[in-house]
């Protein structure tokens, strides 16, 4: 796919806890650290609102509004920031993302995908340390699975 950035990992907990996860404590793993993030809309259906507000440690705000397109529990969540809710569009899109899960075992196969609509919106989040940022975020989820798995 032509301007799409994508990390996967296998992650050591099942689907199930990666799920709740990111339904209940998506707060704890979103951001990198220093950054923290707050969720402020979830609404896991098609047209759904999605808003999660990060904040740097120098007072920097990015609040991240848009729509979810896609949601399969357990399996797949696609959103973007192309759309607010009753598909109005948003301005200057950035991209669409995904989340997938695919279970191996007693794990889990994560691919996170960032697609661009443009080769410049690609570099610059790239530049942005989309390989290491995302990195991170699937690290720090993975372990607040684990801990609601009961694994540690």
């Amino acid at each position: 796919m032509a301007h799409e950035l994508v990390i996967e990992r296998l992650l050591d907990a099942p689907a199930s806890a990666l799920w709740r996860a990111y339904t209940d404590h998506l707060n704890e793993w979103f951001c990198p650290p220093p950054w923290r993030a707050e969720v402020t809309a979830m609404d896991l259906r098609a047209g759904g609102r999605s808003c999660v507000t990060m904040y740097g440690p120098n007072g920097e705000v990015m609040p991240n509004e848009g729509v979810y397109l896609e949601v399969i529990p357990e399996r797949l969540i696609v959103f973007t920031d192309a759309f607010t809710p009753g598909w109005n569009p948003a301005g200057q899109p950035f991209m669409v993302g995904s989340f997938e899960f695919e279970p191996e075992g007693d794990k889990t196969r994560y691919r996170g995908r960032a697609r661009h609509w443009t080769a410049e919106a690609m570099e610059q989040h790239k530049a942005m340390g989309f390989e290491q940022g995302w990195g991170i975020v699937a690290g720090q989820w993975e372990a607040v699975a684990r801990r609601l798995a009961g694994l540690g």
